[in-house]
């Protein structure tokens, strides 16, 4: 079964009631010592099982679930203790909390400041992404351990597509499965929030060719970034543990920063012999 991007318009009050839905059903009454009544049809909770266990009246939650509320963070921390959710899926939830005002605009360009401290952590691998993970800036160390951004169409120039569409990557990171599944809940969580933009529709057009994140997508998989060690299996120079290091740009509100740092002599080592070689 393949997912589908949110139809055009579809707000994101309904992907959060879907995303409700999807961790209700997956509950049963014994997990929340309720009494399993026999004939029971609905898979997992009812809403009025949820409902009543959140302290909200069942038509309120109903419509949450509906897309037809707005929503507060105080009813959806409640929302997601009754649903056991995780740490990242409760920031998921979270951030559905409906703010007045536009989005602000995100800057298309990366300022000097931001490209001089890219170039400077060579032989370091660094690249900025804007908020949907396109790359605008990388220096040598980030083209020699992947691929040189410059040498792909612009619209490939993605962390997503480079993971999931450049067939090189599933060599070149040991545990793509659990790196590529983890990458790709964090993305959802972001999309999700914006449903019209064009962009995110694209880009999950793109990845929903492949089968593993089709798979991986219809389950409404979210994560949150952590910090972590990162290896890769390079054919130039074999082993590298780098630290995954994300940092947000306070003066280019959208764009983030990341560097992979070293995470022992032997790795600073391949890099220097990875920059040289390029």
């Amino acid at each position: 079964m393949t997912a589908a991007p949110l139809p055009p318009g579809e707000s994101p009050r309904h992907e959060l009631g879907a995303f409700l839905r999807s961790r209700r059903e997956r509950l049963t009454p014994k997990d929340m010592g309720l009494a399993d009544a026999p004939g029971r049809r609905t898979p997992g909770l009812r809403r009025a099982e949820v409902a009543q266990l959140a302290g909200v009246s069942v038509s309120w939650y109903t419509w949450l679930e509906q897309g037809r509320v707005r929503t507060s963070e105080q009813v959806l921390r409640a929302v997601s203790r009754v649903l056991r959710l995780d740490t990242a899926e409760t920031a998921h939830v979270l951030s559905f909390v409906e703010e007045s005002g536009p989005p602000a605009d995100v800057p298309t360009w990366v300022s000097r400041n931001l490209l001089t401290l890219v170039q400077s952590m060579a032989p370091h691998p660094a690249v900025v992404l804007d908020p949907h993970w396109d790359l605008l800036a990388w220096n040598a160390g980030y083209a020699a351990l992947l691929t040189d951004p410059a040498r792909l169409r612009p619209k490939q120039r993605n962390l997503l597509w480079l993971v999931f569409r450049w067939p090189p990557a599933r060599t070149l990171l040991p545990d793509w499965e659990r790196e590529a599944r983890a990458l790709l809940g964090q993305f959802r969580a972001r999309a999700a929030r914006r449903p019209d933009d064009p962009r995110f529709a694209e880009l999950i057009g793109e990845l929903l060719a492949d089968d593993d994140a089709a798979r991986w997508y219809e389950r409404r998989e979210t994560a949150g970034f952590h910090p972590s060690v990162r290896r890769f299996h390079h054919p130039d120079v074999g082993e590298l543990r780098l630290r995954y290091v994300k940092l947000a740009a306070v003066d280019e509100p959208g764009h983030h920063f990341l560097a992979y740092l070293p995470d022992d002599r032997d790795s600073e080592e391949a890099l220097r012999l990875l920059q040289a070689s390029g």
